[in-house]
């Protein structure tokens, strides 16, 4: 479970227009809070705007899933609730494994709301991009699933990956 300074949110993804399936997150409030209070207030749509009915437009086998632009779906748009962007706030955790939440940016200091979950260790992102949070490892196994429509040619995924709702968990 969870410790006090880790909340917990979650997706709930569609693939190909199926089922709904969960895939829940820890969060990394103790270490990157103003990251995790972003991506929990995306989830939640408090501020009136968020990943839910937004879609993963970027999905590489043997690398990681790319989602949270809901303002253009393609990868360019997107908005943090701080404004477009907002600064890094360090590197603490690194891309060890399968299932970490890692913030998608274009450059130092331009983390809006775009995210990618890792399928494997990403060494060579550590220190550019911050891990806040990871898959638990009830829900991980969605992530083969989501894996598994990935495109050969690095582009959107084989069927659509859609987050029909997400929040946090009480």
């Amino acid at each position: 479970r969870t410790t006090s300074t880790m909340s917990n949110c979650f997706f709930d993804i569609s693939i190909g227009g199926g089922p709904a399936q969960r895939i829940e997150f820890e969060m990394y409030d103790d270490k990157l809070p103003k990251t995790t209070a972003n991506f929990r207030a995306l989830c939640t749509g408090e501020k009136g705007f968020g990943y839910k009915g937004s879609k993963f437009h970027r999905v590489i086998k043997g690398f990681m899933a790319q989602g949270g632009d809901f303002t253009k779906g393609n990868g360019t748009g997107g908005m943090s609730i701080y404004g477009r962007t907002f600064d890094d706030e360090g590197f603490p955790v690194k891309h060890t494994k399968r299932g970490m939440l890692s913030m998608a940016n274009a450059g130092p200091n331009t983390n809006g709301s775009q995210f990618f979950l890792t399928f494997v260790p990403c060494s060579w992102l550590d220190g550019k991009h911050m891990v806040f949070g990871h898959a638990t490892e009830e829900t991980v196994g969605v992530c083969d699933k989501i894996e598994a429509q990935g495109n050969p040619a690095d582009g959107p995924p084989l069927s659509t990956i859609e987050i029909v709702d997400c929040g946090v968990v009480e």
